[in-house]
């Protein structure tokens, strides 16, 4: 299946490839929706698990500097390897998440909004419009010192001056028994850049802005989050009253029981856990994980497009049986489409965003019209009896897209 008129792309796009599932998949959208219609230099990086631990996971580093090469990457998704998965794939050892390892290299923002179609309404009812997920991409739970304590001592927060001053010392808890220890940290540029990007998301979008954290327990750690917010929010006021939109700020349950009951249309920044808790909280609320896009910002300019959700591991299990399976591409198409979209803009190529375009509208057209994967046949409505397999939801695709391309319709 080809196109008779190619769309070419000026500039290379940095290709990631993954693992489990989603590398299945990520081969069959590549060679099925996208090179038999668009002509693309792809800068491929394989981050599947043991290209990371032959190179000492200096390939994520390797694909990291592409995207700032580049400008645009794409990205499938990947193992963050625990202790079963260091002895089920013979590891060197359980190397960090690829995900958080090119966020700190970009300094970037992680946006993660719903893919929504007309017949998987959102399991809340009152959700009308998408809930945009802006997560910070540094610090916290993912750039931790930990430590498990076995007997009586006292635990405490030092830090050493680097001009030689006096430490500053606080108590953490002055351990009687056994129990564990956490240290954590961010840095004032790092919020400073998410707050940017957030505000320029927003801005953009012509959608309000939340930020909520738990600045009346953390008043230090999250006082500083809500102060540089405040800071940035008011430097740009006037952006705000042009575009029509406001800055909320609440405290994290506070802003969790409202969400649920808005009726959706804003973007909600939140710090690192939190947003990797409520993008999830939020796709399954819309759907399904699998119609969650994501994109990664840096401050400079640089984009990483994936999808939100894991490898799909028990359906890759299935597939090594030769067993069928009916695993939802959804989210990696648009992981796709996204990058071809941004690399169409930044090159001035309007045919390349037309394709892009009219490959997201095929997807929401099979899904539509009845044709999903078993995530979305219960939920769907009318329910679907007989859900489509892995490969039959990607050649339905195909079909519409060929359909689309051929009329002319991709290209205008």
């Amino acid at each position: 299946m080809t196109a008779p008129h190619k769309v070419t792309a000026k500039t290379p796009l940095v290709e990631m490839d993954g693992d489990e599932m989603t590398r299945i998949i990520w081969a069959m959208v590549k060679d099925q929706l996208i090179l038999p219609f668009v002509n693309i230099t792809l800068e491929r990086y394989d981050l599947g698990l043991p290209e990371r631990d032959r190179t000492d996971d200096a390939v994520t580093a390797a694909a990291a500097a592409a995207i700032k090469k580049y400008g645009v990457g794409v990205k499938c998704a990947t193992i963050t390897p625990n202790e079963d998965r260091v002895v089920e794939y013979k590891l060197k050892k359980a190397w960090p998440s690829p995900n958080g390892t090119i966020r700190a290299l970009l300094d970037g923002t992680v946006f993660r909004k719903p893919i929504v179609v007309k017949n998987v309404p959102p399991m809340i009812r009152s959700w009308k419009k998408p809930i945009i997920i802006g997560r910070h991409a540094y610090g916290d739970l993912y750039k931790s010192a930990e430590m498990r304590v076995r007997q009586p001592g006292r635990a405490e927060l030092v830090f050493t001056p680097a001009d030689g001053g006096e430490p500053q010392r606080v108590l953490v808890h002055d351990f009687k028994a056994p129990g564990i220890l956490r240290g954590v940290h961010n840095l004032d540029a790092s919020i400073r850049s998410f707050a940017r990007a957030c505000i320029t998301y927003a801005v953009h979008e012509k959608v309000d802005l939340w930020f909520s954290s738990k600045d009346t327990i953390a008043k230090v750690y999250h006082g500083a989050f809500r102060e540089i917010f405040r800071q940035e929010t008011e430097a740009r006021k006037a952006e705000f009253e042009k575009s029509g939109i406001h800055y909320h700020y609440m405290l994290i349950d506070d802003a969790v029981a409202r969400a649920v009951r808005d009726p959706g249309g804003f973007l909600w920044a939140l710090m690192n856990y939190d947003g990797d808790v409520m993008s999830d909280m939020v796709a399954s609320g819309f759907g399904s994980l699998g119609l969650m896009t994501s994109v990664l910002v840096s401050p400079e300019g640089h984009f990483e497009y994936e999808a939100a959700h894991g490898t799909v591991q028990r359906h890759y299990y299935q597939h090594l049986k030769g067993e069928p399976t009916s695993t939802n591409s959804t989210a990696t198409i648009f992981a796709w489409t996204g990058a071809l979209k941004k690399r169409g803009e930044l090159d001035g190529t309007p045919e390349l965003v037309a394709f892009a375009k009219a490959l997201e509208d095929s997807v929401i057209e099979t899904i539509e019209s009845g044709t999903v994967t078993k995530d979305l046949a219960g939920i769907a409505q009318p329910p679907v009896a007989k859900p489509a397999t892995t490969e039959g939801f990607i050649n339905a695709i195909g079909e519409r897209l060929a359909n689309r391309v051929g009329a002319g319709l991709a290209l205008l």
